[in-house]
C-alpha cells in the first residue's frame, strides 16, 4: 500500500523502523564476530545517542564519529569509546579533545605534522597523552597519506613525541559506492583492505606497536569478506540503509529510515506535490554505480517510482496513475536517496513499529558540526 499507515505523525517527519533497524544492527554485528573483528560503527549516519547505545549494546566495541561536537555530545549521553575518524585541526577543538581525554576513552586521526605539532602543544602538561591512527588514502581521493615514504616519515615523527601516542592506521573505500557492479566493489574493497594491511605492516617494520588496522564503508561491508590482519571495521549507513544502499543490494526492504510526506497539491492531471522538499530529503543524488539514485527519493512501496524534483518545501512527483490514487492530504513515505545529511534535517525521529509510534528520539548530534 503506497498510503503510510502512520497518519497521526505530522510531516515532514523522519521515521525509523524499529524491526528493521534492528536486523541490520545484527546483520553486520554478526559479521564482525564472524571474522573476528571489532565493530565501531560511525554514528555520523543517524547523530542520535540512543541508536548509537543500541549498537554498543548489541556488540560495538564503541563508536566512530567525523567531528569534535558529536563526540562531546556522545560522552555526555554514556557513550566512551569514541574514535573520531578525521583530522582535527586548530587550537580551540583540540583543547575540547584535551577535555574528553580526561573522561573517556578517545583518540583522533592525523595525517600531517602540523596537526601532531598542535596536539603535542596542547597535551604537553597532561598527565595522559592523545593516541592517534594515522589516515591512509586508498583511492577515495580525499584526506590521507598516499605514499610509503610519507607514512614512514610521519609514523617516526609522531614516535619522537611525548604526547601523541600512534595507535594504529585507518581508511576508508568510499570510492566503492561508484563501483559498476558488486564484483568490482568487491575488489576495490578487497584491494583497499590489502593497502592497509600493508601500510601497519611498514609502521610495524618501524618498531612502532599498534593495535588498530581499521576499515569502513558500508556497500563494501555487506558484500565482502574481511582479510586477516584487519582489526575494526567502522560501517555507519547500514543500521538506517537508504536508496543508495538499497540499490546496491537490490532491496528496499533492509532501509529503516523513511521520511513522511502529506500530498498538499495536484496542480495538473500527472504532477503531485507533497511538502517535503531539499530541506527535508537534502537534494543529493549519485549519477553512476551500484548506488546510483535516479531522482530524489524512492516512494516507499511503489514500483521503483521516484521523486522528479524538490525545490526548498516541495517535492515533487509526475505520475499520473499515482495521481489518481491518491488524494490532497493522504501521507506516503519516501526513501531518502542519502540518510546521513536527512537524520541532520530533524530534531528528532519517530521511531515505529507495526503502525504503531514506539517513542520520539531526539537527534542531539543535530548541527554539531564543529
Amino acid at each position: 500500500m503506497i498510503q503510510s499507515s502512520y497518519t497521526s505523525i505530522d510531516t515532514p517527519a523522519l521515521l525509523i523502523d524499529y524491526d528493521i533497524m534492528m536486523e541490520n544492527i545484527r546483520f553486520m554485528q554478526q559479521k564482525a564476530n564472524a571474522y573476528k573483528v571489532n565493530l565501531r560503527p560511525h554514528t555520523k549516519t543517524h547523530r542520535m545517542p540512543d541508536l548509537a547505545k543500541i549498537q554498543v549494546e548489541e556488540g560495538s566495541c564503541g563508536i566512530t564519529v567525523a567531528k569534535v561536537g558529536e563526540a562531546e555530545i556522545m560522552a555526555e549521553n554514556g557513550l566512551n569509546d569514541i574514535f573520531i575518524a578525521n583530522e582535527i585541526v586548530g587550537i580551540p577543538k583540540l583543547e575540547r579533545i584535551k577535555s574528553l581525554n580526561r573522561k573517556i576513552k578517545i583518540r583522533i586521526g592525523v595525517d600531517n605534522e602540523f596537526q601532531v605539532d598542535q596536539l603535542e602543544e596542547i597535551f604537553k602538561n597532561e598527565k595522559t597523552g592523545i593516541e592517534v591512527l594515522i589516515e591512509l588514502e586508498v583511492g577515495e581521493n580525499r584526506s590521507g597519506i598516499i605514499k610509503d615514504k610519507d607514512l614512514i616519515k610521519l609514523s617516526k615523527y609522531i614516535q619522537e613525541k611525548k604526547k601523541v601516542i600512534l595507535k594504529g592506521i585507518f581508511s576508508h573505500e568510499g570510492h566503492a559506492y561508484s563501483a559498476e557492479t558488486i564484483d568490482d566493489c568487491i575488489k576495490i574493497a578487497v584491494e583497499c583492505q590489502r593497502k592497509t594491511i600493508k601500510a601497519a605492516n611498514i609502521i610495524r617494520d618501524l618498531g612502532i606497536k599498534i593495535d588498530t588496522v581499521s576499515i569502513g564503508a558500508t556497500p563494501s561491508l555487506m558484500h565482502c569478506e574481511i582479510l586477516e590482519g584487519i582489526t575494526e571495521i567502522r560501517p555507519g549507513t547500514y543500521i538506517l540503509m537508504d536508496a543508495a544502499q538499497g540499490n546496491a543490494i537490490h532491496n528496499f526492504e533492509r532501509c529503516a529510515a523513511t521520511v513522511l510526506a502529506t500530498v498538499m497539491s495536484k496542480p495538473t492531471d500527472e504532477r503531485i506535490i507533497l511538502d517535503t522538499g531539499a530541506k527535508a530529503l537534502t537534494a543529493q543524488t549519485r549519477n553512476k554505480g551500484i548506488c546510483i539514485t535516479p531522482g530524489n527519493g524512492l516512494i516507499k512501496n511503489s514500483d521503483n517510482l521516484r521523486l522528479s524534483g524538490v525545490f526548498d518545501e516541495h517535492g515533487i512527483i509526475y505520475d499520473r496513475t499515482l495521481r489518481n490514487t491518491l488524494n490532497i492530504g493522504n501521507k506516503i513515505e519516501i526513501i531518502p536517496n542519502h540518510i546521513c545529511p536527512t537524520c541532520n534535517l530533524y530534531d528528532q525521529a519517530y521511531l515505529v513499529a507495526n503502525g504503531k509510534v514506539l517513542k520520539e528520539i531526539p537527534i542531539l548530534c543535530r548541527g554539531k558540526s564543529q
